[in-house]
């Protein structure tokens, strides 16, 4: 094997072991009540328990009280998109959604951790200011641009303190 060659194969190897990424979603539920969905492509991946993807994530987290539908609906919706920053304003990004047909059901909170730590929002009741009414006030979305970032989310509880 020709030194050039070899040297292009250990390089490829460096660059895809360094530009790997992971995420975890962890779930804090302090009601009492109800499981936690964390729904990707229209099904439910975990309810409750930490969910670990290899790569970038995108889906909705809710507390199931058992008026919520597949998607959140009547209940108060995280959204989040969990991905490495490749350019300057990448990166992850989570919200808090009321939108109709979602709607406030318990106090619902996120937060970045292993970077961007405690930097999130909270929506303790239905006319919170941290939350999206309408779909073009993107001012509520917070932004993370740390590789590997993992997100907390909490019920009745504020995941940012």
């Amino acid at each position: 094997m020709s030194f050039t060659l070899l040297t292009g194969l250990v390089a490829a190897t460096l660059f895809a072991t360094a530009s790997a990424e992971t995420h975890t979603i962890r779930f804090n539920n302090q009601c009492g009540y109800g499981t936690p969905q964390l729904v990707y492509n229209g099904a439910a991946v975990s309810t409750g328990q930490d969910y670990t993807v290899d790569g970038s994530f995108s889906g909705i987290a809710y507390l199931q009280t058992g008026d919520c539908g597949l998607n959140g609906e009547e209940c108060l919706l995280l959204e989040m998109t969990l991905i490495n920053p490749t350019v300057p304003g990448g990166g992850s990004s989570a919200d808090i959604s009321l939108i109709a047909p979602h709607a406030f059901n318990v106090q619902g909170s996120f937060s970045y951790f292993n970077g961007c730590n405690n930097t999130g929002a909270n929506c303790a009741d239905a006319s919170c200011a941290a939350a999206f009414y309408q779909p073009d006030e993107t001012e509520v979305q917070v932004a993370c641009e740390t590789d590997d970032v993992d997100l907390l989310i909490a019920f009745c509880a504020d995941a940012t303190q």
